[in-house]
């Protein structure tokens, strides 16, 4: 069956506000490089992050061994434990939304597969990577569902989806010679069609300052809805996110789906976050769609309840739930890097 692609077997990518099975995470390391000086600090934020998920829904746990989930345990004591479940599956850093599987659905047996894509740290940049570069495989196996190789590095952060055939990404990091050198962007979009079951490939340009993936969509634009797209603009002209953010929205009022324009909802983004002298990739477009909740990253800035408010207008029927990211963006992520979903079948 699996000499097929997934999308010749009748598979597509859900959106993420589709229901869910399940959210996965990797629980962090406290060896590991995300968070130098500071894992403590962040323990706090994922324990509010799964306090939240656990009102929505299963979450999974990547651990790499007994000691590792005990820390991981010992965290989250006192939340509901009985909708969270450990894996033994190891990894070398907590980015599940990178290195987890991509997950996809069809209408007959078996209805859930998942997709690994090769994973190279974001080309190269934080080796060793070879405990992640597998882990899409491992949750395949313990979920017992088939698993499906494109043969092409891609991180789930890098693509967002409408659920309905297209797809949003950026030239600066699935054209980037760190990822896939020899594949020609022709080659790249037939991958995304096969392995993805969509249709329309939508491109942006450049990523926001301090991302170190080369321009992850994840803190660029979002979908919200089959034709509803969230943007962050930056709106200080001296900034050095405001020419190439500009240039994104300019990208997106062009695109069309269906010979329809988009609908395009502006996010503010937060002041410049410096720290140790490095610019930190703060955007509330990594907020991640649960269930019947929204996380998202706020940075104790102004624009944190503008965002908050914005986001409440595009999901009326969930929970918009704000929590403090300033240790966990120290990572150069927050929520949506953090996650990956599980649909329901």
């Amino acid at each position: 069956m699996l000499s097929q692609t997934p999308a010749a077997l009748g598979y597509r990518m859900p959106a993420e506000w589709e229901p869910h099975a399940a959210t996965w995470l990797s629980w962090p390391r406290r060896e590991g490089i995300s968070f130098p000086d500071s894992f403590g600090r962040v323990l706090r934020v994922l324990r509010a992050m799964v306090e939240a998920l656990l009102q929505s829904e299963q979450v999974c746990i990547n651990v790499c061994n007994a000691a590792h989930e005990a820390e991981a345990r010992s965290a989250l004591a006192g939340l509901p434990n009985e909708r969270i479940t450990f894996y033994r599956i190891p990894t070398n850093e907590p980015w599940c939304r990178d290195h987890g599987p991509i997950f996809l659905t069809r209408d007959r047996d078996p209805k859930l597969a998942a997709v690994d894509w090769d994973y190279n740290a974001w080309g190269n940049k934080y080796p060793p990577f070879n405990l992640d570069e597998v882990v899409p495989t491992h949750v395949a196996e313990v979920l017992n569902v088939p698993a499906f190789y494109p043969h092409m590095i891609l991180e789930g952060g890098s693509i967002d989806v409408n659920g309905a055939g297209a797809l949003l990404t950026t030239e600066s990091c699935l054209l980037n010679n760190n990822r896939n050198p020899n594949l020609s962007r022709d080659v790249i979009e037939q991958r995304l069609r096969d392995y993805l079951g969509v249709q329309d490939i939508l491109w942006l340009g450049h990523g926001i300052v301090g991302d170190d993936t080369d321009g992850h969509i994840d803190d660029l634009a979002r979908f919200v809805s089959e034709r509803t797209v969230v943007a962050v603009a930056e709106e200080d002209q001296h900034d050095e996110n405001y020419g190439p953010l500009q240039e994104n929205l300019a990208r997106l009022r062009e695109i069309k789906i269906a010979n329809d324009k988009i609908e395009i909802v502006t996010l503010p983004m937060p002041k410049k976050i410096v720290r140790e002298g490095l610019r930190l990739p703060a955007s509330y477009a990594n907020f991640y769609i649960a269930t019947t909740c929204v996380l998202v990253p706020t940075f104790g800035d102004p624009a944190d309840e503008v965002a908050l408010s914005i986001l409440r207008k595009c999901f009326p029927g969930r929970r918009v739930i704000g929590i403090d990211c300033r240790e966990l963006i120290w990572g150069l992520g927050t929520f949506h890097c953090l996650t990956q979903q599980q649909p329901a079948v």
